[in-house]
């Protein structure tokens, strides 16, 4: 029997499912001053309204839908793992068919740490993904870079975090997740499904 390709959307966490945290103008992470991060301790983290049912939208209409994420706070010891296991039971409990997690930082040359495409390909070796035909959902320029580099269609999220980048523009900027599954499933999916 002939494997049939299957389409994906490809979600970020931090901006995309869940809120970010203003750590206000004096946080610096590995060297560099940001301002929101993702949640540091369990008590932080809180997801966005209707994610759960965002989520069974697109799977409903024949999209496997797949968790992509960088935490290299892991990695800065900003983020201790008892904190990031009970998030990610917070996070398996959701309708996702999948789950890929790089936990290492800035520097250490790894091949999964968005923009590059290492979790995309981990993924595609499970899931057979026809890349031309799925989506990535993220909130930052290394989002919308993985999908380009994968064939994707990108859909950027304007998050607090968010910096547009002349060279790697998305091809959909929406506000919110509930947003960016309405745009697929009523563009991109024939009707009757």
């Amino acid at each position: 029997m002939e494997k049939v390709d299957k389409r994906a959307v490809f979600l970020d966490r931090d901006g995309v499912l869940n809120h970010l945290i203003d750590r206000g103008d004096s946080c610096f992470v590995s060297g560099r001053k940001v301002r929101f991060t993702a949640p540091w301790k369990y008590e932080e983290f809180r997801l966005f309204d209707r994610v759960s049912k965002s989520l069974q939208k697109l799977r409903e209409a024949g999209f496997i839908c797949i968790l992509a994420t960088n935490q290299p706070d892991l990695a800065y010891g900003l983020l201790f793992s008892e904190d990031h296991e009970r998030i990610m039971t917070d996070v398996r409990s959701l309708p996702l068919d999948d789950i890929f997690v790089c936990p290492h930082g800035r520097d250490e040359g790894c091949e999964c740490k968005k923009p590059k495409p290492g979790m995309l390909l981990l993924a595609t070796e499970k899931w057979n993904i026809d890349f031309s035909s799925s989506f990535v959902i993220g909130d930052t320029n290394s989002d919308v870079k993985t999908g380009k580099l994968m064939n994707c269609r990108t859909i950027l999220i304007n998050s607090p975090a968010t910096e547009k980048d002349a060279n790697d523009k998305p091809d959909f900027v929406v506000a919110n997740l509930k947003e960016a599954v309405n745009l697929i499933v009523n563009r991109f999916v024939p009707k009757g499904l």
